[in-house]
């Protein structure tokens, strides 16, 4: 099990608790630098664990890469569940989402910007990048067409429209909020609202 030295003392950490820290480190590198800085030397000085202790909970750089994205990607699905299952009225539905997305881009958009700045150069963080993504194109497409199953959206592509929205609203919040200083949160969703509902609602909020 993991120890990080306290004075002379060691303290014993659960697993879970040294995979986190080590997780957390690693977003504090990549919000300062690139994927390529992301060394684990580097890395495991901003513990208070050993460097062969990396290897307990990850196999490289590209494990290390997937859980962090993997953490960050279950954030914005619990917050995009709010249209993608929501029972509501969908248009209000849609917004909850927005804003709930848009609060964890505030404050991991610069980890998710170095992400997929090293994807499109680094093949195995692509694979990983991407497949976030996708997950998310086959939610969207999947409650369009619910939506239009129940008369609510007009019959259109729903894996085509869900594939431009996903990717545009990525681009968009890594613009906004992926970079320091970020744009008011407020703004990034009023405007991403107001085109999520006029693309699949026909409707001006």
């Amino acid at each position: 099990m993991a120890t990080v030295k306290t004075g002379s003392v060691r303290r014993r950490r659960r697993p879970e608790e040294a995979e986190r820290e080590i997780l957390d480190a690693a977003e504090e590198l990549l919000r300062e630098a690139r994927f390529s800085a992301l060394t684990v030397d580097e890395l495991m000085s901003r513990t208070g664990l050993s460097r062969a202790s990396f290897y307990v909970y990850f196999r490289d750089r590209h494990h290390l890469i997937m859980r962090l994205t993997e953490r960050i990607g279950g954030e914005l699905f619990e917050m995009s569940e709010r249209w993608l299952r929501g029972s509501g009225d969908p248009v209000e539905d849609a917004r909850a989402a927005v804003e709930g997305v848009a609060v964890v881009y505030a404050e991991h958009g610069p980890v998710l910007r170095a992400i997929a700045e090293a994807a499109s150069h680094d093949h195995e963080v692509e694979t990983i990048y991407h497949a976030l993504i996708e997950r998310f194109i086959v939610a969207t497409s999947t409650r369009i067409e619910e939506q239009i199953a129940a008369g609510r959206i007009k019959p259109l592509d729903p894996r085509q429209t869900a594939r431009t929205l996903v990717w545009m609203n990525e681009r968009y919040l890594l613009e906004t909020l992926g970079r320091l200083p970020q744009e008011p949160v407020d703004r990034v969703v009023e405007t991403l609202w107001m085109v999520w509902v006029r693309a699949l609602y026909l409707q001006v909020p």
